[in-house]
């Protein structure tokens, strides 16, 4: 076996700000795939980590999950980081056997039937974000004004949770998500950011209260009351899974829909010709999926020695997934810098792969799809009204910003 290489490109996945310059980033991701695959990483304030470019590791290491688990660092985050992150255990915290029980809680309100009934809503909300387009006069922030409000109100309805709570939900995400970003971010230092967290299980701590009093048809009252061996969750499992579910439920797909908003004014062919073949809109999905991958990355802990491509990866030591990577790999994409709506196959790793491969997959590509379905057709003119901006970031994010001029029917 070889001996770590070592790569200067591969800091990139550790620096926030390398995700708000696309390419940079992606020449850097190119560099790696091509002559370090397998990178050590040690770059400070993280604890070192082997990067993992390529599409066929990625899905390798996912594929071994008992070789490389999730517990007990699933995400890149700062050692000093956020005391009480600590407390918190998601299902991207969580391996098997106790993975498979929990994520079996919530699996049914995103299954085929379930979805087919909230696609009405869906449907619903797409038309009445589009109608708020048109109302804002021919120009807005596409990001603030539509994006983080139209899957926001979906994840919320399913949720069960007041709409008059919907604004505090989406400003104690975007602290969560964005804390990298100084937009977002609540405080510097670690104290400071826990706050949201501490905020938003406090929220749901009186959530689960009310459920437990007066179950409801929601999934809320599924989580709240939710068994495993004849014991309710512990406190902070129940706490941690409405967390992944409104965090992940939205953030990622607005990420999504305003990624795929900018690459179809950035390459009007394929506008075009998503306009005049509406039957594209499967691929085209798949595609604005691949483009932006909202989730950059996720870590995994190797259980005992092993290797990737002959570089030895010792017990405890911790690799990066960078699906943004694997998703521009030029081995398994024909032209993997083409915004193509009519890509396929597409095996893209945007929701990752294997037994935690995203719950709600299924329900983000119809948000997306029903988005773009209800808006194209009616959409006249569209261009830029000034500079799209990027979140700082090394785990969940995309357009901060999207100001767009258009025109509509």
């Amino acid at each position: 076996m070889s001996g770590p290489i070592i790569d200067d490109a591969a800091r990139a996945l550790a620096r926030p700000s390398s995700y708000t310059d696309e390419d940079s980033l992606h020449t850097a991701l190119t560099r790696l795939r091509a002559d370090a695959p397998v990178s050590f990483v040690d770059h400070p304030p993280y604890r070192p980590f082997w990067a993992v470019t390529k599409h066929t590791d990625v899905l390798a290491v996912e594929r071994a999950n008992r070789l490389f688990t999730n517990w007990p660092r699933p995400v890149l985050i700062p050692d000093d980081d956020s005391p009480g992150a600590a407390d918190v255990r998601t299902l991207i915290h969580m391996d098997d056997p106790q993975h498979r029980l929990v994520r079996a809680i919530a699996a049914d309100w995103f299954s085929p039937k379930a979805l087919r009934a909230l696609g009405i809503r869906v449907r619903g909300l797409a038309t009445r974000y589009v109608d708020d387009m048109r109302a804002a006069g021919g120009a807005c922030d596409f990001v603030s004004e539509i994006a983080v409000h139209y899957p926001l109100y979906v994840i919320m309805s399913l949720l069960g949770i007041p709409e008059s709570d919907y604004p505090m939900m989406l400003s104690l995400t975007q602290e969560l998500l964005g804390g990298d970003d100084s937009e977002y971010q609540r405080g510097v230092t670690p104290e400071e950011k826990t706050n949201s967290l501490l905020e938003m299980f406090a929220y749901f701590q009186r959530l689960t209260a009310a459920r437990r009093e007066n179950p409801t048809d929601d999934l809320a009252s599924a989580i709240a009351n939710a068994r495993i061996d004849g014991e309710p969750l512990s406190d902070v499992d129940t706490m941690s899974y409405y967390l992944i579910i409104a965090t992940a439920g939205h953030d990622t797909t607005s990420s999504t829909i305003s990624g795929g908003l900018r690459a179809l004014i950035e390459n009007p062919d394929q506008l075009r010709a998503l306009r005049a073949e509406p039957d594209l809109m499967p691929r085209a999905t798949e595609e604005i999926i691949r483009w932006v991958t909202p989730v950059k990355a996720f870590m995994r802990t190797a259980s005992q020695d092993t290797s990737i491509r002959g570089i030895p990866i010792a017990e405890g030591e911790a690799v990066l997934l960078s699906y943004v990577s694997a998703n521009r790999d030029e081995e398994v994409f024909e032209n993997p810098f083409r915004f193509d709506v009519r890509r396929e196959p597409n095996k893209h790793v945007a929701f990752g792969f294997g037994v935690h491969f995203c719950l709600g997959a299924a329900l983000a590509r119809m948000e997306i799809s029903t988005f773009f379905t209800e808006l194209l057709p009616r959409l006249r003119t569209i261009d830029f009204d000034g500079t799209p901006e990027l979140i700082e970031t090394t785990f969940v994010g995309g357009l901060k910003h999207l100001p767009i001029r258009y025109s509509m029917s």
